[in-house]
């Protein structure tokens, strides 16, 4: 990469970082010039009754979209989504750019992206689902619905529970052989043949370590459970009860969408497109799902809990419920978070900030990023969907709730009125 590109992209997220955390206010400023590609796609896409009756509301996220298209610009983004949801209305439902670096088509609300590690949120939550309807428990052990689980230690692979895969804490190593997964080996053959190869690093439930494999070994425990793959209880269970009406989890449903991002790599100059990869749709609960934006809106409905015909309060709290700190792992949002403000739940990280509790994850598979986050308290909720891996996904998520402790309370006193 030439120094000059360097500097260009250091100056970018420089940039973006100074707007975002400094001086959320500056976004009331005129926007900059967009480029066509996005001022026609931004501009689409809105629920029909995006005009708020709440004007507050309505000025933050007019203030927040200006944010998001300048930002958009200033990192050459190819193409990403914005979903955000109040209570149990989605409020703000916009594509932003290309479906592809260089095309013509735009993204829109049901363009479907690769979510990445959002993946595992689905899993957390379809977990309590089971549990709540009896069929799973979480304490129950591994072994009682996947008999062949096993580590190198014997003992404590009997010992280790569902939630314990859930909140990576089985003592494996730092993602334990998700290079085989890569390889496109099974989640039951990995752990079969090569599980009991791999050192024990810690106690189950105090030690964290992230994992993918071991994270999929729920699948199997779901599958002896109930005699039914993960993609068809994700299907029966949350996407169509939720409906979510282009989610999926597998390679051909997505190839098979025309109305699909593709992936975009930075070669220090600008974006190369590429092809949707099959990998880690063999590790489904890891990696696997596909969604547009419009999905993940009805997706941040129920996370707040506006479904309780599929998911009861009772069980999200369950699920969002704090297990272990990760203060050793590398930071999440190393500005905005403090180490010990951030631990994991099942499938989810909890973020501490200014008395606000953040319900997280971020997500990346094969050029696509992705970002959820929502305040239980608040009723409010985000995800961004990228086909590239921006900049600007590190920081859209504070942006956003900074903007919004700014105006929660005018927000909040014009909603009760």
């Amino acid at each position: 990469m030439k120094s000059s590109h360097i500097f260009q992209h250091i100056r970018t997220a420089a940039a973006l970082a100074i707007v975002a955390f400094l001086f959320p206010a500056c976004a009331n400023a005129p926007a900059q010039q967009l480029a066509p590609q996005y001022l026609t796609s931004s501009l689409q896409f809105l629920p029909h009754n995006f005009q708020s009756p709440n004007l507050v509301l309505q000025a933050l996220l007019e203030e927040y979209d200006r944010f998001f298209a300048d930002s958009m610009r200033l990192t050459q983004t190819p193409g990403a989504a914005v979903v955000i949801v109040k209570d149990s209305q989605i409020v703000f439902l916009r594509g932003y750019g290309v479906r592809v670096a260089g095309g013509r088509d735009s993204v829109d609300a049901n363009t479907v992206f690769r979510v990445g590690s959002l993946s595992k949120g689905f899993a957390g939550v379809l977990t309590g689902i089971l549990a709540q309807e009896k069929v799973l428990d979480l304490n129950e052990r591994v072994q009682k619905h996947f008999p062949e689980f096993t580590l190198r230690d014997p003992k404590q692979a009997e010992r280790i529970q569902l939630w314990h895969l859930l909140s990576h804490t089985t003592g494996l190593p730092y993602h334990a052989y998700t290079n085989l997964i890569e390889r496109g080996f099974s989640t039951r053959r990995i752990v079969t043949e090569f599980f009991p190869k791999a050192p024990v690093s810690g106690k189950e439930g105090v030690f964290f370590s992230y994992q993918n494999a071991a994270f999929c070994a729920i699948e199997e425990v779901m599958l002896g459970a109930t005699g039914k793959t993960y993609q068809q209880l994700l299907e029966e269970k949350i996407f169509r009860p939720a409906g979510m009406k282009t989610a999926s989890c597998d390679f051909a449903a997505i190839c098979q969408n025309p109305d699909k991002a593709l992936p975009n790599f930075w070669t220090g100059q600008t974006w190369r497109p590429d092809e949707i990869s099959p990998l880690y749709y063999n590790s489904a609960a890891a990696g696997g799902v596909n969604a547009s934006s419009a999905d993940m809106g009805e997706w941040l409905k129920l996370l707040l809990g506006h479904q309780p015909g599929i998911v009861a309060n009772t069980t999200l709290d369950q699920v969002f419920r704090p297990v272990i700190k990760t203060g050793k792992e590398r930071r999440i949002f190393p500005r905005w978070i403090g180490r010990d403000e951030a631990s994991y739940a099942l499938g989810w990280r909890v973020l501490e900030h200014g008395g606000d509790t953040i319900i997280y994850h971020g997500g990346y598979v094969n050029g696509f990023k992705g970002e959820i986050a929502l305040n239980r308290r608040d009723g409010i909720g985000i995800c961004v969907l990228f086909n590239a891996n921006s900049d600007l996904s590190g920081v859209c998520v504070p942006a956003f709730f900074e903007r919004w402790r700014a105006k929660r309370e005018a927000v909040l006193a014009t909603t009760n009125k």
